[in-house]
């Protein structure tokens, strides 16, 4: 890891200063964390693979037309992003029933839900990431309600991209989590952009022949494999060859 002061570092990524203004570096650890980091551990890889996936992500919603905070990935670690002022939300986008809103609703988890449903979560680790209502964004002056339309509109056409890129490789997509910050134009205007990552740590991803899951829940259920799950993710999407392996110095092989 490079001797830079990071700036902030929270339980999966270390965030630094980056070579010029507005710019930053995105460090991935191998760190794992569940239950509002109750549960922990280090798993050898998982940080190597995070990156190139969410990489492999990014730059296909940018092609979209998807604005996004990332610039190029550096190495196998690292990331060149853009500086955002991030908003302080968690944007959930629901498929299928499974984890919270099983839970909350009585629904049978892998059930399919009516239609894609997108929550809001308070990003606030004492507080355990609470839901919020759109009165409570607006109250607390998160978010504008130009800014969550914005948020929700991204955040659909993600899950159309996300589900069929996923699907076509055998892959449901369950749910997953987003995060966006606003950057300012000339005219000091500001636009709301997608930030943070899109990985196996951020979204529920089951195999959609036998409903095995290839993401974060092996570690919070403890059921083993957690980086060979998120391998497989990244084999199935053609950024690792068949049987190939990551490592710290060049591509797959």
């Amino acid at each position: 890891m490079s001797s830079r002061e990071p700036l902030y570092e929270g339980k999966a990524k270390i965030i630094f200063k980056g070579p010029e203004d507005g710019t930053l570096f995105q460090y991935f650890k191998d760190d794992a964390t569940a239950f509002n980091a109750q549960k922990k551990a280090v798993l050898e890889g998982k940080g190597v693979l995070n990156n190139r996936i969410s990489e492999f992500v990014m730059e296909n919603l940018g092609r979209m037309g998807i604005p996004t905070h990332f610039i190029k990935r550096l190495n196998m670690r690292e990331q060149l992003l853009r500086e955002v002022e991030i908003i302080p939300l968690e944007v959930v986008v629901r498929n299928v029933a499974a984890g919270s809103i099983a839970k909350r609703f009585g629904l049978t988890e892998g059930d399919p839900l009516p239609r894609s449903i997108v929550e809001f979560y308070y990003k606030n680790d004492a507080l355990e990431d609470p839901m919020v209502a759109e009165e409570h964004i607006t109250a607390f002056n998160w978010a504008t309600t130009q800014d969550m339309d914005e948020m929700i509109a991204m955040a659909l056409r993600v899950n159309d991209y996300l589900s069929g890129m996923f699907m076509a490789v055998g892959i449901r997509l369950i749910d997953f989590k987003l995060e966006f910050g606003r950057v300012y134009d000339q005219n000091d205007m500001p636009r709301v952009i997608l930030a943070d990552e899109i990985s196996p740590d951020s979204c529920r991803l089951w195999d959609a022949h036998t409903n095995e899951k290839l993401d974060k829940d092996r570690f919070r259920r403890d059921l083993g494999n957690v980086t060979e799950a998120y391998a497989e993710v990244a084999r199935r999407l053609g950024i690792m060859k068949e049987n190939g392996s990551v490592t710290e110095e060049g591509s797959p092989e």
